[in-house]
C-alpha cells in the first residue's frame, strides 16, 4: 500500500467498498466495479497479512454495509426485531460478509502472491473469485449478493457472459482492474497493456451479439401479475378472501394469455386449506380456457414437520415444483441449535421449510417445459441449468415484500437478469410488490412494473430452443482452471523466492 495511505487507510478502504457498491442496481455505475477493485488490488501490493486482511474488511464493510442495507428493513419493519435488536442482527451480517474481501487479502499476502506485480496481475483475481465462488455458493448455503460480474450486464463484457457465466465474467472483470494496475505500474508495457484490455472488451462487444439460442414455435402471449401486498398484510386472516378474489378476477380477465402466473406464496394458506374450494375450481376454468395459470403457495407433506415452499401448474398440464435452494434464517435455520435458541431469544419467529429434491420434472405451459425458481433460488446459476436443455424458458416467482421501498428489489432483478443471458433464454418474473418483469433472452428488460402497484403486465415472449456454451458446461471448468492457476502461481512464487535466496548465498560465499 502506498505510505501516505498508511495511516489512513481504513477510511480510504471504507470508501472503496462503497464506490464498489454502486456499480451495482439501483445505482448501475457498472464501471465502478472494476475501478474501485483496482484501487483495492493496488493498496494489497507488498502488504503483509494481517494488514492485507484488514484493507479487504474495510472494504467489505463499506460494500456490504450499503450493499445489504436492507437487512435492517426485513427484521424490523417486518421480522418483529425492535431497533436495537435490528441494528445488531444487521452489523453482524455485515461484519461476517465482509470478512471475505479480507480473506482474499490475506490469502494473497500469506502466500506471496501479492510481492511481484506481475504475478498478482493474474494471482490477485484469480484468489478474489474463488472466494467470490466460497461466498456465492458454499457458505451458508451461499450469498452471491455484490460478486462483481452482475454489475456488467449492460457492459461489453456482458457478452462473456453466455459463454463463462458469472464467475468466468467476473474474472475478466478482475482481470480489467488488475490490468489498470499494471498499467500504472510498468510504464515499459504500457501500450501493450492498453491493447490487451481493449482488445478484451471489443471481444466481448462482439459476442454480445452472437445468438446462441433460436426461438420455436409461435410467440406466448402471457400476463404477470402483482399483487401488491405489503408483508404485514399478507397473512393476516382477514385479507385472505381479498387477496384470493384479487387473483382470481385478475386472471379470468388475462384468459386470452396462454400463461398466467402468480408471484411467491400469492396463495396465502396451504394447499390443504384452499384446494377444494379455490384451487381445484381454478383448475377446471384453466382447461376450459386451454391456458396455464401457475400459483405458488405452501404445501404441507407427508410428515408432521414438512413444509414446502411450492408452485403449482393450473390447467392442462398440472404439476408442482418444490423450491430446492433454502433461504438460510428466512426458510432454515443454519448452525442449529446456535441460530434457534439466539433467535428465540431475541423473540423473532421464523418459519422452516423443507427443501424439495434436486432433480424434479419441469413443469410445462402450452407444450413448453420451463425452468421454475422460487425467490432467490434465481441467484444461483448452476440451479436453472438442470434440464436447461428441455426448457423453452425460465419462470421465477419471487416476494421482495420482506425488504420494503430498499435497494434489494433492484438488485434481486440484477441477479435474476444474469440467470437470462447465461441460458440464452425469457425470464418471467412475478413477484408480489415489485419488481414484477420480463427479460429477454439477452438479459434486457422488456417490461416492468413499479414497486409497490398493483399491476398486471401483459406481452408477447418467444420459447427458445439450444444451448449457450455456459449452458452446457456450467461453473465447474471455470473453477477447476482458477484452483490450478492458484496452485500453479503458488508454486512459481515458491521456485523464485528459493532461486533469490539460492542468488543471496552464493553471493555471500
Amino acid at each position: 500500500m502506498p505510505k501516505f495511505a498508511h495511516q489512513y487507510w481504513q477510511i480510504i478502504a471504507l470508501l472503496i467498498g462503497v464506490l464498489y457498491t454502486l456499480a451495482f442496481a439501483p445505482f448501475n455505475y457498472a464501471y465502478l466495479a472494476p475501478i474501485s477493485l483496482s484501487l483495492l488490488f493496488f493498496s494489497w501490493q507488498n502488504t503483509s497479512p494481517n494488514l492485507s486482511f484488514l484493507i479487504g474488511y474495510f472494504f467489505g464493510i463499506g460494500s456490504f454495509g450499503l450493499g445489504i442495507s436492507w437487512v435492517y428493513i426485513s427484521l424490523h419493519d417486518y421480522g418483529g426485531a425492535n431497533s436495537l435488536t435490528a441494528c445488531f442482527i444487521s452489523l453482524l451480517c455485515v461484519l461476517f460478509w465482509g470478512v471475505f474481501p479480507g480473506m482474499a487479502g490475506y490469502i494473497s499476502a500469506k502466500t506471496q502472491l501479492n510481492r511481484n506485480a506481475k504475478v498478482s496481475a493474474i494471482s490477485l483475481p484469480v484468489v478474489w473469485i474463488l472466494v467470490e465462488y466460497l461466498r456465492g455458493e458454499l457458505v451458508l448455503n451461499g450469498f452471491p449478493w455484490l460478486q462483481i460480474a452482475y454489475a456488467q450486464l449492460d457492459s461489453p463484457l456482458a457478452g462473456y457472459i453466455p459463454v463463462v457465466g458469472a464467475y468466468g465474467t467476473g474474472l475478466i472483470v478482475a482481470l480489467t482492474a488488475s490490468g489498470v494496475v499494471c498499467i500504472a505500474q510498468m510504464p515499459k508495457y504500457r501500450i501493450q497493456l492498453l491493447v490487451i484490455l481493449i482488445s478484451t472488451w471489443g471481444l466481448g462487444a462482439a459476442l454480445k451479439t452472437v445468438e446462441w439460442t433460436q426461438t420455436q414455435g409461435d410467440p406466448l402471449k402471457i400476463s404477470l401479475l402483482q399483487g401488491n401486498l405489503t408483508q404485514d398484510q399478507k397473512w393476516l386472516p382477514e385479507n385472505k378472501a381479498k387477496t384470493l378474489l384479487w387473483y382470481k378476477t385478475a386472471t379470468e380477465a388475462h384468459w386470452d394469455s396462454a400463461l398466467i402466473i402468480w408471484p411467491e406464496t400469492a396463495v396465502p394458506a396451504y394447499l390443504s386449506e384452499v384446494n377444494d374450494g379455490f384451487i381445484q375450481p381454478l383448475n377446471l376454468e384453466a382447461q376450459q380456457h386451454h391456458a396455464t395459470v401457475v400459483v405458488s403457495l405452501p404445501i404441507k407433506g407427508e410428515a408432521v414437520d414438512e413444509r414446502f415452499n411450492a408452485v403449482m401448474t393450473l390447467g392442462e398440464e398440472s404439476g408442482i415444483y418444490k423450491k430446492r435452494h433454502l433461504l438460510p434464517f428466512g426458510e432454515y435455520l443454519p448452525l442449529q441449535p446456535l441460530s434457534g435458541f439466539v433467535l428465540n431469544r431475541l423473540s423473532i419467529k421464523l418459519r422452516q421449510f423443507t427443501a424439495g429434491e434436486l432433480t424434479q420434472p419441469l413443469l410445462k405451459a402450452s407444450g413448453y417445459a420451463f425452468i421454475t425458481t422460487i425467490c432467490y433460488e434465481d441467484a444461483f446459476g448452476q440451479i436453472g441449468l438442470i434440464n436447461i436443455d428441455k426448457a423453452a424458458f425460465l419462470i421465477n416467482v419471487t416476494n421482495d415484500a420482506w425488504f420494503g421501498d430498499s435497494i434489494e428489489p433492484h438488485q434481486h432483478l440484477q441477479l435474476a437478469r444474469m440467470r437470462a443471458l447465461e441460458t440464452g433464454r425469457y425470464l418471467l418474473r412475478a413477484t408480489n410488490t415489485g419488481v414484477t418483469a420480463i427479460v429477454d433472452a439477452k438479459g434486457k428488460i422488456v417490461q416492468q412494473a413499479p414497486l409497490f402497484k398493483t399491476t398486471v403486465l401483459t406481452n408477447y415472449i418467444a420459447p427458445m430452443t439450444g444451448l449457450t456454451p455456459y449452458a452446457r458446461l456450467g461453473d465447474k471448468p471455470t473453477i477447476i482452471v482458477l484452483i490450478a492457476l492458484f496452485f500453479m502461481l503458488i508454486w512459481l512464487t515458491k521456485q523464485a523466492n528459493k532461486a533469490i535466496r539460492n542468488n543471496k548465498l552464493a553471493d555471500a560465499l
